[in-house]
């Protein structure tokens, strides 16, 4: 934890000269009740987890969709739960609901309210929200994209989030690409906790104003 005073943000000019990041683990796609509940004996050996959605664009006001894919990454394995075909099974609901089981995302609000037009009593718990949880290293920007090209130098595309995510086979740069994001918030996290960011060191450190008058 750093000194409040200290601000990071990096100009979004700068993310597209970055090497690009890609997710190096399995990439596993879940669209049935039995491959779901193997993914999730899975899922609870790890210590946490990453996690993310992706729901259909909707270009009409008015015309909101529900999730369509929940992501759940561990360091080597992500899983694409396919919810618009398999819906949210109880196992999906008591796996995001247990508070034993650390899950780390960002805007994670905004994917539960979505989430809840398929499960309107849903109340998930242990939950790390990455935005606020950022702010401790005086990182100030708030997009996934940036927190992750401040702590690694690596740039993260975002070409693939308006496809459609309800399509009959995913393709596999839409597979690339929910996977990434859901692992990056993992990454993130443990890398942040591990204490191997140094703030005062990043290149995108905001100086301070100057109040020598001068």
């Amino acid at each position: 934890m750093i000194e409040s005073e200290i601000n990071i943000s990096i100009p979004k000019q700068i993310l597209p000269s970055l090497p690009q990041a890609r997710f190096p683990g399995q990439i596993t796609v879940i669209d049935s009740l039995d491959q779901a509940r193997q993914a999730l004996r899975y899922l609870r050996r790890a210590a946490i987890v990453g996690f993310d959605t992706e729901t259909r664009p909707s270009f009409r006001k008015g015309n909101p969709h529900k999730v369509a894919l929940l992501q759940l990454s561990t360091d080597a394995r992500c899983f694409l739960f396919r919810l618009n075909r398999m819906g949210v099974s109880r196992a999906l609901c008591n796996f995001l609901q247990d508070p034993a089981v650390m899950k780390v995302g960002l805007s994670v609000h905004d994917d539960f309210n979505v989430l809840r037009r398929s499960v309107s009593e849903l109340k998930p718990q242990g939950f790390i929200e990455l935005q606020a949880y950022v702010k401790r290293y005086g990182i100030v920007d708030i997009s996934l994209q940036k927190i992750y090209a401040i702590v690694f130098g690596e740039y993260m595309p975002k070409n693939q989030r308006l496809t459609n995510w309800e399509a009959d086979q995913l393709t596999p740069h839409q597979q690339a690409y929910a996977a990434m994001d859901a692992w990056a918030c993992l990454r993130i996290y443990t890398y942040l906790n591990s204490g191997r960011f140094i703030p005062m060191e990043s290149p995108y450190r905001i100086p301070p104003p100057d109040d020598s008058g001068g």
